[in-house]
């Protein structure tokens, strides 16, 4: 492993010259093994906690999780979290252990522990400890249960999102044991809360094999994501389609960067295509209104599910314009600017660039010139371009005194204003923005 944070191997040392075991556990002597950086460090030990609390003393010492096992204690300013070897009783909400009781066995403390590449450890002086084969199943890029899977999932139903997102971050397949136990049991699914469901889906869908999960698992997805289930099998009825609702859906959300609303808006996008579908004349499908429907399905999902209000918001906006029209022209980016900001911009374009490229060839063929928009975009940006009426180089006091009555009249010369400059017809000076006002109000009343 690579050298450990100080304070790490502090708490290590100190426990195991107090003559306890210690050992590194979890997702940080995975992530050591697979070569990725570390950010947490687990620590597990065969000292109870007041023999931790003790090895210690004089020390900061968080006890927040101690009905647990788990002593936090702050070396060099730091928080290291040192648990006690243990054994879990019952899961009676299928979520958390009624009770635990401590041991003085590591393996016991493994054994009940969600997967096997995570139930591994380390000692300070390097030595592996890993009594289920979890070294294995990373070389052979595999999500296993430790023991029974049936058992695992249904001590705590979480187990069954983070197989998936494990699966989807590591780009690591399911293991045919796990993944039947797993979709026997979705249903339980029910018993976790909107945060943490929220929680995994977000890692899941940020993770490199996301588009994997999303169409091999979406029976198991649509016991917290019902709205998914109908995009099985959908067939779109369209020449630029080759591909499912579902498959096409897994396709965009493959193709655009990993970052949370990007990959929700990929997910969502077309997720109210199957209520919208109609079949013209000609027998092909159409979807008309679909984008604004997805919007208030993903809309209504995100509240479900509890997201943050920024990310519910720019998740709806950009599926809400996935669809949206644009010439690669200054005035037709420009007025796209006026409307949404920058970065969201640039997202859409993301969105809009990965679900052409889910299309069929003849989809293909209607290219979105994504690459023309960023660069006009971008042109716009460096420029300081008005896009608003804030940005615009008259004000109302400025109208006011060229003679336009008070009121919406104001409101309405500046409207009209601000649209000449988004369509380049004006440049934003002062004087030719009150030599326009002047034309227009010798034509008609301001």
């Amino acid at each position: 492993m690579d050298p450990i944070p100080c304070e790490v191997d502090t708490a290590l040392r100190r426990l195991t010259a107090a003559g306890f075991e210690a050992y590194l556990v979890g997702g940080c002597v995975r992530d050591a093994l697979l070569g990725r950086p570390c950010s947490d460090y687990d620590v597990a030990t065969s000292a109870l906690p007041a023999e931790v609390e003790a090895v210690f003393a004089g020390e900061k010492l968080i006890e927040t999780g101690l009905r647990h096992g788990t002593v936090t204690v702050l070396l060099a300013g730091r928080p290291v979290e040192i648990t006690t070897f243990r054994v879990d009783g019952d899961y009676a909400d299928a979520r958390h252990p009624d009770a635990v009781a401590f041991t003085r066995s590591l393996t016991e403390d493994l054994a009940r522990r969600d997967f096997t590449v995570n139930a591994m450890a380390c000692g300070r002086d390097g030595a592996l400890v890993d009594p289920f084969g979890g070294r294995r199943d990373l070389a052979a890029r595999v999500i296993r249960c430790v023991g029974d899977p049936a058992a695992r999932f249904g001590e705590d139903a979480l187990r069954i999102l983070r197989a998936l997102r494990f699966s989807a971050a590591l780009d690591f397949t399911i293991e045919p044991a796990t993944a039947a136990a797993l979709r026997a049991q979705a249903d339980r699914l029910a018993a976790v809360s909107a945060e943490r469901v929220r929680e995994e889906l977000t890692k899941l869908l940020c993770g490199v094999g996301a588009h994997r999960i999303v169409a091999q698992f979406a029976d198991v997805l649509g016991a917290v994501l019902p709205e998914l289930l109908p995009l099985r099998g959908f067939d779109q009825r369209s020449p630029y389609h080759a591909l499912d609702a579902l498959e096409h859906t897994a396709a965009v959300v493959a193709a655009v960067p990993p970052e949370p609303a990007l990959r929700w808006a990929a997910l969502l996008h077309d997720i109210a295509k199957p209520e919208t579908f109609s079949v013209g004349p000609d027998g092909i499908g159409h979807f008309y209104g679909h984008a604004a429907r997805s919007a208030e399905l993903a809309d209504a999902i995100a509240r479900r599910l509890r997201f943050s209000n920024t990310l519910r918001e720019r998740v709806v906006l950009l599926v809400r314009e996935h669809g949206r029209q644009i010439e690669p022209t200054r005035p037709a980016v420009r007025r796209a600017l006026a409307k949404l900001p920058p970065d969201a911009f640039f997202q859409l374009l993301e969105l809009m660039r990965a679900d052409a490229a889910g299309h069929s060839a003849a989809g293909r063929a209607r290219r979105v010139p994504t690459e023309e928009f960023r660069a006009v975009a971008e042109e716009l940006l460096r420029e300081r371009a008005c896009f608003s009426l804030r940005d615009l180089a008259v004000t109302g006091s400025d109208l006011l005194a060229a003679g336009c009555p008070p009121g919406p009249p104001v409101g309405a010369a500046l409207s009209s204003l601000l649209g000449a400059v988004l369509d380049e017809r004006v440049p934003n000076e002062k004087s030719a923005l009150l030599a326009l006002y002047a034309a227009q109000k010798g034509d008609t009343s301001c």
